[in-house]
């Protein structure tokens, strides 16, 4: 270990876990920039050039498009704590951790919620979210879902949904924290209506550190948030006054993270000098050298072909195999970190993550040599229980 009179310097990792992903060099370079004031007239340009390459990456014209400070999480709060009051009613779809965690935010702010459980391993039907939107006692305001579940590497299709929910005059809410920047995903056009609040992360597919939350508003949503009987309990994530920073009059809100800005800037352009389309095509090219890989190693998926998820991939733990043992050598002697499961998949399943600069078939070939290393050693299997 380091003393403390030295500078830390991280060992050297590939990291294939569910987030974050890896840095590109040009995004570490472009935050090791000196810092600016966050009201320096440059400063906001960088903020208005985010601004802009942020609405192309969600495909919309939104006004309200931003980077709340703060994890995915604090994305989903901001988006959660401006759309809901006590007594609102709220259908959450759930079909792993993250829908659960959306669910709980939403009943902490008082709502009455609903939530249309699938198994962990599978996607939401729109059947179910149909039949809680004709039972509901009064009107739902929210609908919300996962489209990456990143506990499971499930795809969750949007549009039937989105169409059910604006037949009953509900708001649409779309965590795509794993989803953003790695597989099409228009916010204006899914449904034919479009999404209304939608939030991601920075360190997954985006390609930069953690640390910042995008997310974007519809006029439908903005109007609605606009016209809350009370102020958002959240005054950090208040998106009336985030966006009075943001634009507007550039009214004094919080301190932004200067260079975590500088480097979400950066991400953006790498990610639209790539081409969105060719940034997904790399996604997808990744994810089926993994399956070529993985079913030549005796492994399989824990989710269905059609519902799999290009940038998370779980991976079921075969019998025999200690799931902690396997991450440990990855780590210990292939420096590859990758995720295990979460909740009643803990122990059962790798989650493999192919996300932004992490998404490249060197980096599968890679993985998939640790493994075959690994699995053919004595050393990954549990010892054997004493009788």
């Amino acid at each position: 270990m380091p003393s403390r009179a030295e500078p830390f310097r991280p060992p050297a990792r590939l990291l294939l876990g569910p987030g974050p992903s890896g840095v590109d060099p040009r995004v570490l370079a472009a935050m090791a920039h000196p810092p600016l004031g966050h009201l320096d007239p440059d400063f906001l340009s960088l903020m208005d050039d985010v601004r802009q390459m942020l609405r192309e990456v969600f495909v919309t014209a939104n006004e309200v498009t931003l980077a709340v400070p703060g994890t995915g999480t604090a994305g989903m709060e901001a988006a959660v704590a401006n759309l809901v009051e006590p007594g609102d009613r709220v259908v959450v779809c759930v079909a792993g951790y993250f829908g659960a965690r959306m669910a709980e935010m939403a009943r902490r702010l008082g709502a009455r919620v609903t939530a249309v459980e699938a198994p962990w391993g599978a996607s939401v039907p729109p059947g179910p979210v149909e039949d809680a939107l004709r039972r509901a006692d009064g009107p739902v305001k929210v609908v919300s879902l996962v489209h990456a579940e990143t506990s499971t590497g499930v795809l969750q299709p949007l549009d039937d949904i989105v169409r059910l929910a604006r037949r009953a005059g509900a708001l649409v809410l779309v965590d795509a924290v794993t989803s953003l920047g790695g597989m099409p995903l228009a916010v204006d056009a899914v449904g034919g209506s479009g999404i209304d609040v939608c939030y991601s992360g920075t360190q997954k597919c985006l390609g930069s550190p953690p640390g910042l939350a995008p997310i974007t508003v519809s006029p439908r949503a903005w109007e609605a948030i606009r016209s809350r009987r009370a102020a958002c309990a959240s005054f950090y994530l208040d998106l009336v006054l985030l966006n009075a920073y943001w634009g507007g009059d550039r009214a004094y809100h919080h301190t932004a993270p200067i260079n975590a800005l500088y480097g979400l800037r950066e991400s953006l352009r790498l990610l639209l000098d790539e081409g969105l389309t060719a940034r997904f095509d790399r996604h997808r090219r990744a994810h089926e050298q993994l399956r070529r890989g993985v079913e030549g190693l005796g492994l399989s998926f824990l989710v269905e072909e059609d519902s799999r998820l290009p940038m998370l991939n779980a991976l079921r733990v075969p019998e025999g195999a200690d799931d902690r043992e396997v991450r440990r050598r990855l780590l210990a002697e292939h420096h590859i970190e990758i995720g295990g499961g979460l909740g009643p998949l803990a122990g059962a399943v790798w989650r493999v993550g192919l996300m932004g600069s992490s998404a490249r078939e060197e980096n599968v070939a890679r993985f998939l040599t640790a493994m075959r290393i690994i699995l053919g050693a004595p050393r990954m299997s549990k010892a054997p229980r004493r009788s």
